[in-house]
């Protein structure tokens, strides 16, 4: 009976823990032996370098737990929902538009809300150089929930540093995505630096240039596709290639996460963000809203 109950108890842990295995996750492990052949072996990529590197959305019982640390930096970035990070110095709550960073060899203990989950990007980074990192970027500035605004640019440059590990081990790939990192980790150690937004020569970039600067607009991917001479059915394939999402997907996201800004730094009032994405029906636009970031608009501004 004692075993039973042991097995139960053991059985319910692991219905409500979870490392990974979310529907519509990312991630990628970089092998010990690639890292040793291509990153510690060369010079320069072994100032900083990935070692692991995800996106898990909406992640329902989420749950890590290292009594030790780990030998790396680990940077969580979250974009919707909220979830909670303990440490030697005690529990936090880390918000949407929130990341930090755990520092190596720290104890540490995270995981989702269980009402309203966390959707995270994150990346596990290291370097020869651990201390003279922290010392020269100040890093344990970082080391509890830190504000962030939304920036379009944090996701793109995360895509094109998976995007190049997803394409194969080799030093090519694995030489790009270590060089991303620098770009991608600089939106984080200077959150209040302000950053242009470059046109780029790609039809698909520019096309999701195109929606940025109409994101009042309802478009249909028919919209889009014609505008750049692609067959609607093409575009989609080669948008869903490189984003993992449909364009109409992706469009809604673009206009979500502008409503987010919308609502951390201005007052206007829902139903007038609806209107200022394309949606004349604000009740429309809050169950939107809530399918995307796990929250509500009113939630969602109350976290901020």
């Amino acid at each position: 009976m004692v075993n039973l109950l042991k097995l139960i108890k053991k059985t319910t842990m692991s219905l409500t823990k979870r490392r990974d295995g979310f529907i519509g996750e990312k991630q990628i492990n970089v092998p010990k032996a690639i890292l040793n052949k291509f990153v510690r072996r060369t010079t320069f990529l072994d100032s900083l370098y990935i070692t692991h590197i995800g996106y898990f959305p909406n992640a329902s019982y989420h749950y890590r737990e290292r009594r030790k640390g780990c030998d790396d930096y680990i940077l969580l970035y979250s974009l919707g929902g909220k979830g909670y990070i303990e440490n030697g110095k005690g529990k936090m709550e880390l918000s949407p538009n929130q990341f930090i960073i755990i520092p190596p060899q720290l104890f540490h203990r995270y995981q989702a809300d269980l009402e309203n989950p966390w959707t995270l990007y994150w990346v596990h980074f290291s370097s020869n150089k651990l201390k003279e990192f922290n010392e020269d970027f100040k890093s344990e500035r970082f080391y509890q929930p830190t504000n962030l605004h939304y920036n379009q640019k944090i996701i793109d440059v995360w895509g094109q540093m998976f995007a190049s590990l997803a394409d194969g081990y080799n030093a090519p790939n694995i030489a790009y995505s270590n060089l991303c990192l620098y770009r991608f980790l600089s939106f984080f150690l200077f959150p209040d630096k302000k950053y242009s937004v470059e046109e780029q020569n790609d039809p698909l970039d520019q096309s999701i240039s195109f929606m940025k600067k109409n994101i009042e607009k309802r478009l249909s991917t028919d919209d889009i596709a014609q505008r750049f001479q692609y067959s609607s059915s093409h575009y989609t394939a080669i948008f869903k290639k490189k984003t993992g999402m449909s364009p109409i997907d992706y469009f809604i996201r673009l206009k979500i996460h502008f409503a987010c800004q919308l609502l951390t730094q201005t007052d206007l009032k829902i139903k007038q963000i609806a209107d200022r994405i394309g949606y004349d029906d604000p009740y429309y636009f809050s169950r939107l809203f809530k399918q995307v970031m796990g929250q509500s608009p009113k939630e969602y501004k109350k976290t901020d």
